[in-house]
């Protein structure tokens, strides 16, 4: 597997940035202004991830999927440290992330890797979208804001 930054004629995988984030609007205004990075094996994208510059020596990781056939084989964490790594070498001294409340998997993913929460966004994905999301049986409702200080 091979993570590469994508290239500016490419097209950028929309139907993996949408497994993560869901709003067509939103991902084409980040895609716009974000680094995209993919991760290719056998010459097939099989996860994405988008970091965006939003504060002085700050960058968010915006969106991050891996396709769903290649869940459970620790992808998914080595694109949040591949991410970390590019922030770092591009001279960031924070990474933040943000993920919904009912986004089990993906806080513990985060954590794992080091970030902590920092804060609640109260009901973010209600203002934000205009169709419910529920995943785990849950309804997502709040942004779970993470941070981890990488200088």
């Amino acid at each position: 597997m091979e993570i590469r930054q994508l290239l500016h004629d490419e097209s950028p995988p929309m139907e993996l940035l949408l497994l993560a984030d869901p709003s067509l609007h939103i991902v084409k205004g980040y895609l716009q202004r974000g680094q995209i990075f993919v991760a290719e094996k056998d010459s097939m994208v099989i996860a994405v991830y988008v970091i965006l510059p939003t504060r002085p020596e700050t960058v968010e990781l915006v969106n991050i999927a891996v396709d769903e056939r290649h869940h459970g084989k620790g992808i998914g964490k080595l694109m949040v440290l591949h991410a970390l790594e590019q922030a770092k070498l591009q001279g960031f001294a924070t990474v933040d992330v943000g993920t919904g409340n009912s986004s089990v998997g993906q806080l513990a993913l985060y954590q794992k890797c080091g970030f902590r929460i920092v804060g609640v966004d109260r009901d973010f994905f209600v203002r934000h979208y205009a169709e419910d999301i529920v995943e785990n049986g849950i309804p997502c409702r709040d942004m779970i804001r993470l941070s981890q200080d990488i200088k």
